[in-house]
């Protein structure tokens, strides 16, 4: 058993740009959830306009920077279009609209008849170019420390993802100590009374899932980008639920519970990930029972069990306090 390769596999996911991917779109899920209350199961679709609007827009001859501005656009509109009919509607309702509606809009990305624009089921590449081209660092060469390495172009969209997850942090943060942000706690915790204060709720409501959108969409930039790809498949239902077990596992309604989950959740799924495949490869140890389809099982089961104990001893998540913790039952 490689112990050593394991612990490098699992730091290198966990400092790469899929994790601040994740981490900016946890950022963006926290706020609708964590701090506004609204369970929307279809936080993925806003990631997928985001990158669809990018590369879209790249591909039909526009420059890189219009796309993302596009992208966000496109991923804010997704959220009034798709809180105008849901959001008054209970939380149980709201979650199963937002993930019919999620997989809805995947469905027609992928279609034949959208393929003109999206090219279907095949998706779109090599939009990101301009992007590369702004590298400081040679992409072939490595920077890290011993078997800590990764290539300048990797490094270069890490550092990239890992800043755009600092700002929203930071614009989270002012967000939260605004007047704008009290009012959105005060409207997790109780609807009524901050009606009976002359507060919209349904506006604030949409303003958090909108702008909470924007952020989804950024992410699914960071991913695409990464990639020079993105394929509707890719956006599939379970990115949504991973988002939610990252904001969970970090803390819903803390400021740094995003970046601390994705951090987490990201380091033990790679980890085990790896356990995993050098336990499946150590016939002495295991035999021919684990084969690489179980070996994958069995990496999820773990991660679920973790997660089972995190929700028995610790239900407010790392960083999360009880009183942040409580929704419903004030």
């Amino acid at each position: 058993m490689d112990w050593g390769s394991i612990f490098i596999d699992g730091i290198l996911a966990t400092i790469g740009p899929v994790t601040a991917a994740y981490a900016i779109s946890a950022i963006g899920l926290n706020l609708q959830f964590g701090y506004a209350g609204l369970l929307n199961f279809g936080h993925v679709a806003f990631m997928l306009v985001g990158a669809y609007g990018m590369a879209i827009t790249v591909d039909f001859g526009g420059p890189l920077w219009l796309g993302i501005i596009i992208g966000i656009l496109v991923a804010m509109l997704l959220g009034f279009l798709l809180g105008l009919p849901t959001l008054r509607l209970r939380a149980d309702y709201l979650a199963i609209t937002t993930i019919a509606a999620a997989e809805a809009i995947r469905l027609v990305v992928r279609s034949s008849w959208a393929e003109p624009l999206t090219n279907g089921v095949f998706g779109i590449q090599g939009f990101a170019d301009s992007f590369f081209s702004l590298n400081p660092f040679p992409p072939a060469e490595l920077y890290g420390i011993g078997s800590l390495v990764v290539t300048g172009r990797k490094l270069w969209v890490m550092i990239v993802g890992w800043t755009i997850a600092a700002l929203f942090v930071f614009v989270v943060h002012r967000l939260m100590k605004s007047p704008w942000g009290r009012v959105i706690k005060a409207i997790r915790e109780d609807e009524d009374a901050t009606t009976s204060l002359g507060k919209n709720v349904f506006a604030y409501k949409l303003q958090a899932l909108m702008i909470g959108g924007a952020i989804g969409g950024v992410a699914g930039m960071i991913l695409a980008i990464d990639q020079q790809n993105v394929t509707p498949d890719a956006y599939l239902p379970q990115i949504t639920f991973i988002l939610y077990v990252i904001v969970i596992l970090g803390g819903a309604g803390t400021i740094l519970g995003p970046i601390v989950g994705a951090v987490v959740f990201q380091f033990l799924f790679f980890t085990i990930d790896a356990l995993m495949v050098n336990a499946q490869a150590d016939i002495g140890w295991v035999g021919d029972l684990l084969t690489p389809a179980a070996a994958g099982q069995v990496k999820l089961v773990l991660v679920g069990l973790g997660m089972m104990v995190l929700m028995v001893f610790r239900p407010q998540g790392i960083l999360g306090s009880r009183e942040e913790a409580l929704i419903d039952e004030r």
